[in-house]
């Protein structure tokens, strides 16, 4: 259980999905009501190209070794485990109280370039990822980072902020995991097929 997913092969394919549950409710005078029950994560669906057995095998070995939805590992989803803007240097919390639990709206130093809205970011103290949703540009070696969905915890003054490589704490999304083998390569050999759903664990 735990470790890091194997980071090569690389996924051919992936689907992130943000999951905010919700209580609905329309009245008879068809008023909606919505009410958030405060909590969101990512799904992730990742697709393989057709390999060998022995690409294959390390894929399969790590996720069967993760008794299932038991253990908890971290995975970086091609293209979008790195900002898509121009950032570089050591992005920290800038507030000597720090944040609570519901904060949205983070104030960091330490930025050179820019972040930008569908970006992902980690603190060093969460479990969580979360995703930033307006641009960010430094200014005076300042600025201020909106996340979604608010920090689920407490955050402390010069935390690291990880905005490349930024691993997901996941876990299998089913008990029962399986692969297709198929097709021939040129010599011959049966080409494997793979797909990794996982969920975030919070």
């Amino acid at each position: 259980m735990s470790g890091t997913f194997p980071t090569t092969p690389t996924a051919s394919s992936i689907k992130i999905t943000g999951i905010s549950p919700t209580l609905t409710s329309v009245t008879h005078s068809l008023k909606r009501q919505a009410r958030s029950r405060g909590g969101q994560r990512w799904l992730i669906e990742a697709g393989y190209p057709a390999m060998t057995r022995a690409t294959f095998a390390p894929l399969w070995a790590f996720t069967n070794s993760q008794q299932g939805q038991y253990g908890t590992f971290t995975y970086q989803p091609p293209i979008y485990k790195d900002s898509s803007g121009s950032a570089t240097g050591t992005l920290l919390v800038n507030n000597a109280s720090g944040y609570s639990a519901g904060d949205s709206s983070i104030a960091c130093d330490g930025l050179t370039g820019t972040l930008k809205a569908g970006d992902f970011i980690k603190f060093s103290g969460h479990d969580k990822v979360y995703m930033v949703v307006a641009d960010v540009t430094s200014s005076s070696n300042a600025s201020t980072v909106t996340i979604e969905p608010p920090i689920v915890s407490a955050l402390a003054n010069n935390e690291t902020v990880t905005y490349d490589s930024v691993p997901f704490t996941v876990y299998l999304l089913n008990d029962v995991q399986e692969f297709n083998a198929g097709q021939a390569n040129s010599s011959g050999l049966p080409l494997f097929k793979f797909e990794l759903d996982v969920i975030e664990a919070i």
